[in-house]
């Protein structure tokens, strides 16, 4: 029944941090009205101000427009939600489906520009496509490391190379950097990730209890951590049914297809994205390690009432593996020891949903790609080349 801990996780069990800097200011219902300006317009001045070396200006300004693409992502995020559930009747009048269809999506957008209305990040024209993955990709933090470097503060210049790092682990110039940085001075204290999510420091709370012995500490912080991860998994992908530039005429239906791609592709990155690096190393299928972790803690809870879901939860995710399969052979066979049911041995609710929107969304995305594009345009619309079955697993 042991669970061998992954060696990415033993690199980092001693280093739970806080986000700050540039985010404690940050505030999405009441953003300062002086900060607001088109995101465009602040990273291209922070850039302009970099060539110049006016590093405090430039920093100024790229920390700035960092608070306004969150500002941007978050806002996008809430009403996305708040209109989720718009239009969804079951008792819709109209007999044609695909009238429905279109009824839904005019109430939709109805209940969009209601909200958006509500947040002045929306009077600005909306960001180019490829500067929105500029900042997924984190990129303004090299300009931020070295421009505080420039700075003589070390300090910051080091959070933010550890902040670069953290989403692109193997680029080898700020790596570079963080080694000269080491050589320095003792770097640790200043090792934070400015855009850490919730649930990674919780998750890496829980294994350090969980390798510690303390298992029921353990399983209360991964499932506050499970938790998180599904409200943040939530906003981003109702984050990606924002603006989209549409660049040709093309038939109704065509178009509608292009757009939904567009969708289908940022909710299908948000797995990746919301992944964690753990000391250098992506955590692999990381809702499942989530569900290992849990069920062996509450197996030596001696709660197998709850850890059988967990393992049932866990091979949705990876069913080949043979010590979970090990563990639930052994749960069946003990079942009226512990008094379990067949219900015991279903997934959880909020994995087998996760589980299916995820699934189908990768299904669709295959599909879109497969028949309703040529090689070429599937090359343009990734900016790489390369079967679609790796390109969606």
């Amino acid at each position: 029944m042991g669970m061998m801990l992954p060696r990415n996780l033993c690199l980092a069990l001693l280093m739970l941090f806080l986000v700050e800097a540039q985010y404690e200011k940050y505030s999405f219902k009441s953003f300062p009205e002086k900060d607001m300006m088109p995101l465009e317009s602040a990273y291209n001045y922070a850039l302009e101000q970099y060539a110049a070396q006016s590093w405090a200006e430039s920093v100024k300004y790229m920390e700035l427009s960092l608070r306004l693409h969150r500002l941007l992502r978050d806002s996008e995020a809430f009403c996305g939600r708040n209109c989720s559930s718009a239009s969804r009747d079951s008792d819709s009048p109209l007999p044609d489906s695909s009238l429905r269809v279109v009824r839904h999506i005019m109430l939709r957008a109805a209940c969009l520009k209601k909200c958006k209305a509500d947040f002045p990040v929306f009077k600005f024209s909306y960001p180019r496509r490829d500067l929105l993955e500029t900042f997924e990709k984190r990129i303004p933090y090299r300009y931020i490391q070295y421009a505080y470097y420039q700075l003589n503060n070390v300090e910051k210049a080091v959070s933010a190379t550890h902040t670069f790092l953290k989403k692109n682990p193997e680029e080898p110039y700020l790596t570079k950097n963080m080694n000269y940085y080491k050589s320095l001075f003792d770097v640790d204290e200043y090792l934070i990730d400015h855009e850490e999510q919730p649930y990674e420091s919780v998750f890496l709370k829980s294994v350090v209890l969980y390798n510690s012995g303390d298992f029921s500490s353990s399983a209360r912080n991964m499932e506050q951590a499970i938790t998180q991860y599904f409200e943040v998994y939530s906003l981003c992908s109702a984050g990606c049914e924002g603006s989209y530039e549409i660049l040709e005429f093309k038939d109704f239906y065509p178009s509608l297809a292009d757009l939904f791609l567009d969708v289908l592709k940022c909710k299908v990155r948000c797995e990746e994205q919301l992944t964690p690096n753990v000391g250098g190393f992506f955590v692999e299928k990381f809702v499942a390690t989530m569900y290992h972790y849990l069920q062996f803690s509450y197996y030596k809870l001696n709660d197998v009432k709850n850890a059988a879901p967990c393992a049932a939860s866990y091979m949705l995710f990876d069913p080949s593996d043979q010590v979970m399969q090990q563990n639930v052979a052994y749960y069946r066979f003990y079942r009226e020891q512990w008094g379990l049911k067949e219900e015991d041995f279903q997934p959880r609710p909020e994995a087998l949903r996760y589980y299916n929107q995820t699934i189908k969304q990768k299904e669709m995305l295959e599909f879109a790609l497969n028949y309703l594009y040529t090689d070429d345009e599937v090359c343009f619309l990734w900016d790489f080349c390369f079967p679609m079955v790796k390109m969606i697993k």
